[in-house]
């Protein structure tokens, strides 16, 4: 995942996939503010969902973290399922 961008001035934030095994974003994106980096993560983990294309299984969980730029995490979307 490459959203590597470059505006002076403006914060860095990292998005980060864990589903089991992480996927840590090493170049990041520089957005205006958390409220854009928030935006960004909605946006992200609605396509990264579409993606899973039925191998997500009960009992398994999926997240998107977003970290700022000392790596310090801001927000997380998780979702998770269970068979009942």
């Amino acid at each position: 995942m490459c959203f590597a961008l470059h505006f002076p001035d403006m914060p860095r934030y990292y998005f980060n996939v864990l589903n089991g095994t992480a996927s840590f974003d090493d170049e990041g994106v520089e957005l205006q503010d958390d409220e854009a980096a928030w935006r960004q993560a909605t946006t992200t983990a609605g396509e990264l969902l579409k993606d899973i294309d039925g191998k997500f299984r009960p009992d398994q969980e999926w997240s998107l973290e977003v970290t700022d730029a000392r790596r310090k995490p801001i927000y997380v979307i998780s979702i998770s399922a269970q068979k009942k």
